[in-house]
């Protein structure tokens, strides 16, 4: 049976190697007589697994000495309530950019804990420029999602906050590119896109963010609970963790994020160009704001989208639905889709056009 390339938003595709390395070491890790998924996470064997994982992704992000990496789980959205918890504690008001589907749950959830002010919202698929953005300068911090999954939106820039902790959801682009971590407060992912399997959240927080949080949140929320304890206050999701370990590996194998990034770009590149020298296909994100993870696309006549995806799967590219509220097809290219996926799929794209415009 040959692998598919699968465009999947995430879950979504693990490099090769990597499930090959985890194939390999699935009934025994290092000699230890034991699969990874079998040891105690107290237990030396996984601790060393941990420090490296860690170790590692602070190396290829830069990351500062000054912040706090934790491995959780409950996924990106368990951190739109964690977050309110711990940074609304001196001033009960928070700024929020809505882009999108994701920030629009941020949203809803931090209106539990405190004042949602809407620095903007936008009224299509594109990011706002600095000058569109109204902070209210009183913030207890500022979120926002650098990449809409679902719209296919991204911002060509950090956002300015004069200060105040900037909070970022990077589910969709985390390790693809070079990002300066200083200039965040705190980072989120969720592992399912770049990092490795679902099961896994990432937080990167700035030390001075970590303490109090508001009455009555519980202990499994609190960043500095879970950052005395190492991220180990309970059993953490302990595979999902290993192999992203090994996903930060493969990419220091790669040549780091820099290299990354250059095929990134490339690969978004080349779909975007296909799909705009086309009449029959189209990308409905305005240019500058247009991801390089997510790419949604929709067909002059959309009666032909079923067609469109089973003559796909026909070929091996598979999960190219676009999400109800955009429509169309959406091509997710994170770092483990390889360049000729993105070719196959331009070409694929070509003959569908020829046969059925």
């Amino acid at each position: 049976m040959s692998r598919v390339f699968n465009f999947s938003a995430g879950p979504a595709m693990l490099p090769q190697a990597v499930l090959e390395k985890a194939q390999q070491e699935m009934l025994d890790w290092n000699g230890s007589g034991m699969s990874v998924m079998e040891m105690s996470h107290r237990g030396k064997e996984y601790v060393s697994i941990a420090e490296k994982a860690e170790a590692d992704l602070r190396e290829i992000m830069g990351i500062p000495s000054n912040y706090k990496v934790l491995f959780l789980q409950g996924g990106a959205s368990t951190q739109f309530a964690t977050i309110p918890m711990n940074l609304m504690v001196a001033k009960q008001k928070a700024d929020y950019i809505n882009t999108g589907s994701w920030s629009k749950k941020a949203v809803a959830e931090a209106k539990n804990f405190g004042e949602v002010h809407d620095v903007y919202t936008a009224t299509e698929l594109a990011a706002p420029s600095q000058d569109q953005l109204n902070l209210s300068g009183d913030a207890a911090y500022v979120h926002y999602t650098p990449n809409e999954t679902i719209q296919g939106v991204e911002f060509g820039y950090i956002p300015e906050t004069n200060g105040v902790p900037l909070v970022a959801d990077m589910s969709s682009t985390i390790l693809s590119r070079p990002v300066d971590v200083s200039k965040f407060g705190i980072i989120y992912a969720g592992a399912q896109k770049n990092v490795g399997p679902a099961g896994l959240t990432l937080v990167i927080v700035r030390e001075d963010l970590v303490g109090e949080t508001l009455p009555g949140t519980p202990a499994m929320l609190s960043y500095k609970t879970l950052a005395d304890a190492d991220s180990m206050y309970n059993t953490p999701p302990t595979y999902s963790w290993y192999l992203a370990g090994l996903v930060f590996q493969w990419i220091k194998d790669r040549g780091g994020l820099n290299a990354v990034a250059e095929v990134n770009q490339r690969k978004a590149a080349k779909l975007y160009a296909a799909v705009d020298a086309s009449s029959f296909y189209n990308n409905p994100v305005a240019v500058d704001s247009r991801s390089w993870m997510n790419i949604p696309f929709t067909l002059a006549n959309a009666d032909l989208d079923s067609v469109f995806l089973e003559e796909a799967k026909t070929v091996g590219l598979v999960t190219l639905k676009g999400h109800r509220s955009v429509g169309g097809m959406r091509a997710s290219i994170y770092n483990a889709m390889p360049e000729d996926g993105v070719d196959a799929l331009i070409g694929f794209m070509a003959e569908f056009e020829q046969k059925h415009a």
